[in-house]
């Protein structure tokens, strides 16, 4: 039977069926990009570790607005707090890989690169008992000085990367590169799936989440993610990081102004806009989007 009701209608409602992933970056507030040239990383243990309690705080709201999402966590993380990642696996969330300690990918060798999924990976299984197949690279640092990351991905058996941002910014980002899920790799079934982007006239803008998430009204959000499902059929990537929904971390005094600003900006409002995404769009796992993507492309 033909659907009488009005086209917009009907095209709002398939967008509401479309699953979108939800992910965390699982990393403390001393190990974030913004900050990476006024922290030294040999410093990061004489830090207060807030990664923890923070987490469990993800863990609280997820299970408050039933979500199940997928953990990109770092080694280094995972080697401090190993009951951590038990938990996480235990409530159904997908374990995957974000490096050992956040180094950007273009700054590594394709060999230094191996050895950083090695090392990571083995911590992440054996910490938390559940097979890693997803990777995201710290600060989408897959781009184009480092394109043959995927490659090693790939022969490493990784099932997907969420490591591109096709935008143009000046922290990070892929600009012209695919905006949706797309086999980098030759014969091989590996495929990419960048974080979320809406297209507005010739411009193609970051709507996946983090700062953009934070810093910008709810409803410019839930506008952009809904043109994006309405114009171009495919579930968001959506992301963010436990200290996100900590507005009581540390100040770094020394960072740049501009890091500074995007860094502490509506922390207190974070983990009401998430649950209210919660409510109004529907929610799995990175490896579940990643699936029906991969079935789409066959």
């Amino acid at each position: 039977m033909q659907d009488a009701r009005p086209e917009t209608f009907v095209t709002a409602r398939k967008a509401d069926a479309l699953l979108n992933a939800m992910s965390v970056d699982i990393e403390d507030w001393f190990q974030v990009g913004a900050f990476e040239t006024v922290i030294d990383r040999a410093d990061w243990d004489q830090l207060e570790h807030r990664v923890e309690r923070n987490t469990n705080d993800v863990l609280s709201l997820f299970d408050e607005a039933g979500i199940k999402a997928t953990f990109f966590i770092l080694g280094w993380v995972a080697e401090r707090y190993p009951q951590l990642m038990q938990k996480i696996a235990a409530a159904g969330h997908e374990i995957a890989n974000h490096g050992y300690d956040h180094a950007r990918v273009f700054t590594l060798s394709p060999d230094q690169f191996r050895a950083d999924l090695d090392r990571s990976r083995k911590i992440l299984e054996d910490t938390s008992g559940q097979s890693v197949t997803g990777y995201r690279a710290p600060s989408f640092s897959i781009d184009q000085r480092a394109p043959w990351a995927h490659a090693i991905l790939a022969e490493q058996g990784y099932a997907y990367s969420s490591s591109v941002a096709p935008i143009h910014h000046d922290h990070y980002g892929w600009a012209g590169s695919p905006r949706f899920a797309w086999k980098p790799v030759d014969q091989s079934d590996f495929i990419e799936l960048p974080v979320t982007t809406v297209k507005l006239g010739n411009k193609v803008l970051a709507a996946g989440g983090g700062g953009f998430f934070r810093l910008l009204p709810y409803p410019l959000y839930e506008r952009s993610i809904r043109k994006m499902q309405r114009d171009d059929g495919h579930g968001a990537i959506f992301y963010f990081h436990p200290w996100e929904i900590d507005p009581e971390q540390p100040r770094v005094s020394n960072a740049p102004i501009r890091s500074k600003l995007r860094h502490y900006t509506n922390l207190k409002v974070m983990r009401a806009k998430l649950l209210r995404a919660g409510q109004d769009f529907q929610w799995g796992r990175v490896d579940e989007l990643a699936a029906l993507e991969a079935g789409l492309m066959e």
